[in-house]
């Protein structure tokens, strides 16, 4: 491997040029598939090969960043566990320490079961329980909290956000942690799916979901909703004394996904009720530092999530707003009506299992997205999974790092290396200023600054040969060849 790795930094030494004299000189860091993270210098120059793909003059800004992060759920506890202790350290400081590899500054977790569980659970599973008195977090004394502590031991300025994925089961509509039937995967009687939809049949094709839920499953009694806000802030509450801060809340995973797994469909004026009579008063009164995002949006029904955010409850409600999968699209159009609001990357997308290259090409095209149109934060899914990445209800997804339950061995996955060209190079405070998605050309470029005058130039080459590209940097140009499938960053030395 070693040899390959010299071979390719010949390579890109070629391509870079020599640094004249005075110029400012650039470390170039390449990724291609078994030939990952090799590093040469370069500069810039005054003339260019090629026309620039971006031009960043200076002074511009888009946002100012503030945090990578990634997903704690039980099965990426457990296949950490399939690790010898050391392997286990070594893996937790390149996610989470400071100067580690991809330096993870912040963390999610699921309050009550999520489809990464190893099965359904709540705080409080004693139907009637309006007072909470019977509220626990005991089930998370065995797999997350330790694997909050384990991630905190290596990064103690760690913080956190949450969100649910289901209510306590009875007190929703159903009396079920699923939203629809599955014989295979859950016990919920299908004749309870009439609640989805009643008797609704329109159907679009050309957004996600094609069809709405006609009802909120939380149920919408004031005691339940009452109860359900005060949920929230014993589980803050609880995990503040475990020593574990968690700063932001959201009021529901995928609101319009509508799951066999833990899940929870809500309507427009379900989701402002909730948020702006019930979760917002029962944070300022008991969590006042805690702040409240709208999400985890992951439609693009525009006229939804509008609906929502055009409420003027809504302003004095929420700090910010979390968008994932579909929700995405979204970004730039919300972003450009509701300019008061942070808005931030709630979760990566997770493929389907491959742990391949392309998975890798996309989720880097997903992070070029995500900051240039202005999200602040960043969450990325699974961290670890144990071979196929299969969840309890039947999904297999990636992560970044993929363990072999056989050999107890774990592997880098490309897109732990998509990750680490971003993340590694753009920590908080850096200034996005200028992006393109690249999707004709295959040629996502983001451009950060540290610094006046110093840049960051994250670039990607997901075609099949390789192309010569330039960025114009000031009064300069900064050109290199970007070998085919490659992930590329240069930072200025």
């Amino acid at each position: 491997m070693n040899h390959l790795r010299a071979k390719l930094a010949t390579l890109l030494l070629g391509v870079a040029g020599a640094c004249p004299a005075g110029a400012q000189s650039y470390t170039w860091t390449s990724s291609t598939e078994g030939h990952e993270w090799t590093q040469v210098r370069t500069s810039l120059q005054k003339t260019a090969p090629t026309a620039p793909l971006l031009t960043v003059k200076g002074g511009e800004k888009i946002v100012a960043f503030k945090a990578w992060g990634t997903c704690f759920n039980e099965l990426g506890w457990d296949a950490l566990q399939l690790l010898p202790k050391p392997e286990q350290e070594a893996l937790l400081s390149k996610l989470f320490a400071p100067a580690g590899e991809l330096r993870f500054s912040r963390g999610r977790f699921a309050m009550n079961a999520n489809d990464y569980a190893r099965a359904w659970y709540s705080c409080d599973e004693v139907d009637g329980d309006f007072d909470l008195k019977h509220f626990n977090i005991d089930h998370d004394q065995s797999t997350l909290i330790p694997y909050l502590k384990a991630a905190q031991r290596h990064n103690s300025a760690l913080t956190f956000w949450i969100s649910p994925w289901s209510p306590p089961a009875w007190m929703k509509i159903n009396h079920s942690y699923a939203v629809r039937s599955d014989a295979k995967y859950n016990q919920l009687a299908p004749a309870s799916d009439v609640a989805l939809y009643e008797n609704g049949a329109e159907k679009d094709k050309g957004v996600f979901p094609e069809r709405l839920a006609a009802n909120d499953y939380l149920i919408q009694d004031p005691r339940y909703l009452r109860a359900y806000a005060n949920y929230f802030c014993q589980f803050i509450s609880a995990y503040k004394e475990q020593g574990i801060p968690i700063t932001t809340a959201m009021f529901q995973n995928e609101a319009w996904s509508y799951t066999i797994y833990p899940g929870c469909a809500w309507t427009a004026p379900g989701i402002v009720r909730f948020n702006t009579e019930y979760l917002a008063p029962a944070l300022r009164a008991q969590h006042p530092a805690v702040d409240l995002y709208l999400g985890t949006i992951n439609t693009n029904r525009y006229e939804t999530i509008d609906q929502v955010l055009a409420d003027p409850r809504m302003a004095q409600t929420i700090k910010g707003v979390g968008l994932q999968w579909e929700g995405g699209q979204l970004l730039a159009r919300l972003r450009a009506k509701y300019p008061q609001y942070r808005y931030m990357q709630s979760e990566s997308e997770c493929g389907w299992g491959a742990f391949d290259w392309k998975a890798a090409e996309h989720t880097f095209g997903l992070m070029t997205h995500y900051l240039g149109n202005g999200c602040d934060e960043y969450t990325f899914w699974n961290a670890v999974l144990a071979d196929g990445g299969v969840s309890p209800w039947g999904w297999k997804q990636n992560a970044l790092i993929r363990v072999d339950s056989k050999t107890r061995t774990a592997t880098y996955t490309p897109e732990y290396y998509a990750a680490r060209h971003f993340s590694h190079f753009i920590g908080a405070g850096t200034t996005i200023v200028a992006f393109r998605e690249g999707t004709a050309d295959q040629l996502p470029v983001l451009v950060a600054a540290t610094a006046p005058g110093r840049y960051v130039v994250v670039a990607g080459n997901f075609g099949a040969t390789s192309k010569t590209v330039a960025v114009r940097l000031g009064e300069r140009y900064l050109s290199a060849t970007l070998p085919a499938h490659s992930f590329n960053t240069f930072q200025a030395k």
